[in-house]
């Protein structure tokens, strides 16, 4: 929906340069690059370049709605709607760790390898 909002709003301009019939470069957001013959058309004063420039423009005005401008069912199952959310997340009590501060017992050695028992 953001994205929507985003892209209707925003305005921007498409630049086309032409030499004769070919088009010379496209831009959207600098000026289009020129051709080579620009500066031989100012000395002869003809023109076989133009320029096109289509603008493209976005809209200016959003509604806003308030909540007091829905009716009183819509009013009703937005509220419904946030208070079931906001409350769909409990936390879990904390639980108590009854062995966090044991400490196992030192070993001496593995009885396992002294009497060559071992699980397969």
């Amino acid at each position: 929906m953001a994205l929507l909002v985003l892209f209707s709003t925003v305005s921007f301009t498409i630049e086309k340069h032409f030499c004769g019939d070919v088009l010379v470069d496209v831009s959207m957001f600098v000026e289009a690059e020129k051709c080579a013959m620009e500066p031989l058309e100012i000395l002869k004063k003809k023109t076989c370049c133009k320029d096109e420039i289509a603008i493209v423009e976005g809209q200016d005005e959003l509604k806003v709605s308030a909540f007091e401008d829905l009716d009183f069912e819509q009013q009703q199952v937005i509220t419904v709607f946030t208070y079931s959310y906001v409350h769909l997340f409990e936390s879990s009590p904390k639980q108590t760790i009854l062995h966090k501060d044991y400490s196992p017992p030192n070993l001496v050695s593995d009885i396992q390898v002294l009497d060559q028992v071992f699980i397969i």
